[in-house]
């Protein structure tokens, strides 16, 4: 691999301070507007990863023995510092991810409304408590952090997830070992020592920057009591398994195809604007995204057809750095041959290429990975690119005769991640509601994801594990519960009994 002089270096955040690692091994971070390396990044090895773990683990007691309300003060001033450096840190991430420098700041505060809420520790790590359960005797419950955590991120929100993960696990008390993505590791990085700037003691949020090898020895250390991951649903799945194999906690949410059904009374100039932005925003690379309309009833489908093409065909694409662009590039050269290949797929497969995004280039950057927007209709679910992930700037419009056959549609996808539907009745959202299988569910909203306070988390392959990303379920995750039942000697004598306690 031949890499530039001036290319910088990225190493890994361990103990409070920058380390270069062990392993001798390095991969490009490029630029995707160019497609020029930027950076050359330091891939962990397995003796890197347990000086990490031993940091984290020397490290965690001293903070879970603060008062979650001085470990709250360090999260508010966490907020603070990142609010300030917020265009700095927005840049860096359009540097290396390719979404526009709107799109990258609603990616930070996402996280940073994660870490709002965690601010809450004191409250959301309240027990309960039980007196006279029986004669002199009260019962009581606490959590308690489990020690080592970690969270393995992906690409498209480089600084959203790993604060999704991250907030509430420090909160509550833990060490946190962040494995970010090799595509646009810098964001995390420069998170690292914005924590240290806030106070946060060396040793309690390190970042271990690599592949497999670094999430392996996560996984197989004994020392990690519980995993997060987001990413593709089969490493999902190989994270979960494995976890669980070596009795941690794990948390993994993978792929998604997400629906959006339009009922013939719903208003198609609205449900025109959502598509657009929910089917195009960020290149398409959210998990989030809605890839797939479900109009129901063909008039409905040719009256949204009519709207959405040239909608597609206007989509301004290019420097992320423009304020006028809809989208940039993709994050890298094998995600634009990705999409190309499934654009192709489609083509072979029967479905209409209404618009064939394709052979997209911008004058300057021409290496960089730019692709138009592509809209699909007629496609079925026999099809591959409707039953797969494309994760690019491709809508497919699946049509239904019915509101029944619809939701059928939508329920027997292998993924469950997010779903959406667009009607003015009120029963039908109701009932689509209560019976669509899917995690998180739009009425007239076409990215539902739930704001910081309630839970995060999908169904069938798009998650894996019992309990869901930040709200509630986030503290719960990251901490055990104790249950203590006590009584204290009043002159009373029951003698010794044999029968097993009972509330009689």
């Amino acid at each position: 691999m031949s890499v530039q002089a001036s290319v910088r270096e990225i190493t890994h955040f361990i103990g409070g301070e920058q380390v270069a690692g062990t392993s001798g091994r390095f991969a490009d971070v490029f630029d995707p507007s160019s497609g020029e390396v930027q950076a050359r990044l330091a891939l962990a090895s397995v003796e890197d990863v347990t000086r990490a773990i031993d940091d984290a683990e020397a490290a965690q007691p001293g903070w879970a023995a603060q008062n979650p309300q001085k470990r709250a003060r360090v999260l508010m001033k966490f907020v603070e510092l990142v609010n300030r450096d917020m265009d700095e840190l927005a840049a860096l991430l359009t540097s290396e991810h390719g979404k526009t420098i709107a799109d990258s700041k609603g990616d930070i505060q996402r996280g940073l409304e994660v870490i709002e809420v965690s601010i809450g520790a004191p409250h959301l790590l309240k027990g309960e408590y039980s007196d006279s359960v029986g004669t002199g005797i009260d019962t009581y419950s606490m959590r308690q952090p489990l020690g080592v955590v970690a969270g393995i991120t992906p690409f498209n929100f480089p600084a959203m997830i790993p604060l999704w993960k991250a907030g509430p696990a420090i909160a509550a008390g833990n060490a946190f070992i962040l494995k970010p993505s090799e595509r646009d590791p810098s964001v995390p990085m420069r998170l690292a020592e914005l924590w240290l700037e806030a106070g946060l003691p060396t040793g309690i949020f390190n970042v271990v920057n690599g592949d497999k090898v670094a999430v392996d020895a996560l996984l197989h250390d004994d020392r990690v009591k519980a995993v997060g991951f987001v990413g593709s649903s089969d490493i999902a799945q190989y994270i979960y398994e494995t976890a669980a194999q070596q009795g941690k906690r794990a948390q993994c949410f993978g792929g998604a195809k997400n629906h959006m059904v339009i009922m013939p009374d719903a208003d198609l100039d609205q449900v025109a604007d959502a598509l657009i932005g929910a089917g195009y925003g960020s290149a398409g690379e959210r998990c989030m995204a809605i890839s797939v309309a479900v109009p129901v009833g063909q008039d409905v489908a040719d009256a949204l057809v009519a709207k959405l093409v040239p909608r597609v065909q206007a989509l301004k694409v290019g420097l992320p750095s423009d304020a006028t662009v809809d989208y940039g590039p993709l994050v890298s050269k094998a995600a634009l041959e990705r999409v190309e290949e499934y654009i192709e797929i489609g083509v072979q497969e029967g479905a209409t290429a209404l618009v064939d995004g394709r052979g997209f280039t911008l004058e300057g950057y021409e290496n960089g990975y730019y692709i138009g927007g592509t809209l699909f209709d007629h496609v079925t679910s026999e099809m591959r690119i409707y039953d797969e992930e494309i994760f690019g700037p491709v809508l497919m419009i699946a049509r239904a005769d019915t509101y029944e056959e619809a939701l059928q549609l939508t329920n027997d996808h292998q993924y469950g991640n997010g779903a959406a539907i667009y009607t003015r009745d009120g029963d039908t959202a109701r009932d689509f509601a209560a019976r669509v299988q899917a995690g998180m569910i739009g009425v007239n909203v076409p990215i539902p994801v739930p704001i910081a306070y309630h839970t995060f988390g999908g169904w069938k392959r798009s998650g894996f594990g019992d309990l869901n990303q930040h709200g509630a379920d986030g503290f719960r995750f990251y901490t055990k519960t104790k249950t203590v039942t006590s009584r204290w000697p009043s002159g009373i004598k029951d003698g010794a009994s044999f029968v097993i306690p009972t509330m009689n």
